[in-house]
């Protein structure tokens, strides 16, 4: 190994960290820009988005697994600074975020993956666990029924897809959280 190899893996994390960066921005304006205009906005060139990512497909699945991950990590960080059903309710308020101000990168998933989405079931399987997560923490304080389906209370969580992300999904999305939440609630 020679004395450049480290800096050139640096550089190679740095590009990387930009593209994502960009196509996540960039997707979510646009879910179906170029992958020429993401490298131009990041600053690479076309060879150096095409050695990280192959496909658009590739792309936007990383650009989705980052995001997935954050949320992963949101559920964790709630639960050790909040009382748990505040952490829920704030893990949800987030996804809420997350979906509808990143609403190209559902479409960008959508056109990347079409129907068939056996690669999207580690991310999936990632909210589930934040969520069970989340779920159990609010079991043993009490404040939510027992035995709760963490996939059952996703699909719930799956109306927040339906908001319009240029109307008042804000207040919506509360409601949303306000009425799962009391469903769940220990009785």
């Amino acid at each position: 190994m020679t004395a450049s190899t480290p800096k050139r893996r640096a550089d190679a994390r740095e590009n990387r960290d930009a593209i994502l960066a960009v196509a996540r921005q960039a997707l979510a304006e646009s879910p179906e820009i170029s992958l020429n205009a993401i490298a131009k906005r990041a600053g690479v060139g076309n060879a150096t988005l095409y050695r990280h990512f192959p496909t658009r497909e590739a792309l936007v699945l990383a650009v989705y697994g980052r995001d997935v991950a954050e949320i992963r990590e949101v559920a964790t960080r709630l639960l050790a600074e909040r009382f748990p059903m505040d952490a829920l309710r704030e893990w949800m308020r987030e996804l809420a975020r997350c979906v509808l101000t990143r609403r190209g990168l559902g479409d960008a998933l959508r056109l990347a993956t079409g129907p068939d989405r056996a690669q999207l079931a580690d991310t999936y399987q990632a909210m589930s666990d934040a969520l069970a997560e989340l779920l159990a923490a609010n079991e043993a304080a009490g404040t939510v029924r027992p035995g709760l389906d963490p996939e059952i209370v996703l699909l719930a969580l799956g109306s927040l897809w339906q908001l319009d992300p240029d109307g008042e999904w804000a207040g919506q999305a509360e409601g949303i959280i306000e009425l799962l939440t009391a469903g769940l609630a220990a009785r």
